[in-house]
């Protein structure tokens, strides 16, 4: 059995807000959780992610790996 006195109070329902809005409920050692990122708004999970490159790393990486398609790069030079 867990000792009196020792632990946190437990809060069941704790409400996580993300911009002012709940957007679940989680156990948690506090009564409210203020977060900036949540599963509902990160790129990762809406499908909204962007690569970005930054000094041609992505493209070095792909060409290091035999992943990098020449003709593409061509097609957006000239567009």
């Amino acid at each position: 059995m867990a000792k009196e006195g020792i632990h946190p109070e437990w809060y069941p329902e704790a409400k996580v807000i993300c911009n002012g809005e709940v957007v679940m409920t989680v156990g948690s050692t506090q009564p409210e959780l203020h977060v900036d990122v949540w599963s509902g708004n990160h790129p990762f999970y809406t499908g909204n992610q962007k690569i970005i490159d930054t000094e041609g790393r992505v493209d070095r990486f792909l060409r290091k790996y035999g992943m990098f398609d020449d003709r593409s790069s061509e097609n957006q030079d000239n567009s």
